[in-house]
């Protein structure tokens, strides 16, 4: 298992100690301990409706409109939820959805605007439907008018401390994963990605510069099969981006603008037969990319755009430091990546 993984999934009763999880995480986010404590709210979703201006009570809305406080969110049992309006996630918040099939699709998608140390773990998100503008209501039970919101299964605006783990998410019209509008901190592990043409954006705009100072940690992906760019896509700021398996791409797997850093540590790249074999792509021919340790199979190729790896540090602090794994062992690094089944029998 990855450094992830053996923190939590090793422990045959993690049922029992589902708040584990929150000491688990690396990277950019840190260590997510201000999710748990003595003052958290563990609550069950019974519900999959979705009654964006009503929450009923049991329903996921309900949970991050009407809970005050830090919150730990599971499920029932297997469920389908379809969002009538975008679902805005409440600071100090956890969606764990270890232990059940839980769909979000067909409707709206999760919505993270100004929050801060947000957990979403082991949700199936897919075929995500942009949102024309309207009231729904938000944290605190305030109701907010949003404008238009494009198809993205998760997007981040202004937010910090953000952990997105064991996902799986694929087939929306706009992207997977945006993290915009000077969002940091941001830990991005153990999904899958499938079935996509952009996968993950990172940085607003070419005009938006507080994005200079995002950081944003990817670790432990499965990109692919059928991805096609924006693996990640980054403006203005820094992604390390490490220890991911890429299963093909179509026009480029790593990409950036605008003076973007992206340090890419022993991944292992494998290129499609007859398909595109440069794994980069820079719009204007200034961003920092460096490869370092990275594996290569049938012919793929990483053009580099600086000589030495000493600016491209992730200058880490000790609650964010992992050891990073040879590139050649990335295939069971990432083999359980996405959604997890955890039979109720045995360890997850």
């Amino acid at each position: 298992m990855n450094v992830i993984d053996a923190c939590w999934r090793t422990n045959p009763n993690w049922r029992s100690h589902r708040h584990q999880l929150a000491t688990c995480s690396v990277g950019y986010t840190g260590k997510m301990t201000n999710n748990i404590g003595r003052d958290v709210t563990n609550y069950l979703v019974t519900d999959p409706s979705d009654d964006p201006l009503n929450p009923r009570p049991g329903t996921l809305r309900h949970a991050m409109t009407n809970v005050k406080g830090k919150v730990w969110v599971t499920f029932a049992r297997d469920m389908n939820i379809k969002l009538a309006k975008p679902l805005l996630i409440s600071s100090f918040s956890t969606i764990d959805g270890r232990g059940v099939n839980v769909h979000i699709a067909y409707g709206a998608c999760l919505f993270l605007q100004r929050v801060t140390n947000v957990i979403i773990h082991g949700i199936r998100i897919h075929h995500c439907v942009a949102q024309g503008p309207g009231p729904v209501m938000g944290p605190d039970r305030r109701i907010v008018q949003l404008g238009p919101v494009d198809a993205d299964a998760i997007r981040m605006m202004t937010s910090s401390k953000i952990w997105i783990d064991h996902n799986t998410l694929s087939d929306c019209p706009d992207g997977l994963i945006d993290v915009t509008r000077g969002s940091t901190e941001i830990t991005i592990s153990n999904n899958r990605f499938k079935f996509q043409d952009k996968v993950m954006l990172l940085g607003h705009d070419d005009g938006f510069r507080r994005d200079k100072d995002m950081r944003v940690t990817v670790v432990f992906n499965h990109f692919g099969p059928h991805c096609q760019q924006r693996m990640p896509r980054i403006r203005f700021g820094y992604a390390h981006v490490v220890n991911n398996l890429y299963l093909g791409w179509g026009q480029y797997a790593l990409g950036g603008s605008m003076n973007p850093s992206i340090k890419s540590q022993a991944n292992l790249f494998i290129a499609s037969h007859g398909g595109n074999k440069e794994i980069t792509w820079d719009s204007s021919l200034n961003g920092n990319f460096k490869s370092i340790h990275d594996v290569f199979e049938n012919g793929a190729s990483f053009r580099e755009s600086v000589d030495s790896g000493a600016a491209m540090r992730p200058n880490y602090r000790p609650d964010q430091m992992f050891g990073v794994a040879d590139g050649r062992t990335v295939r069971s690094l990432t083999n359980s990546a996405g959604a997890l089944t955890c039979p109720r029998t045995s360890r997850c």
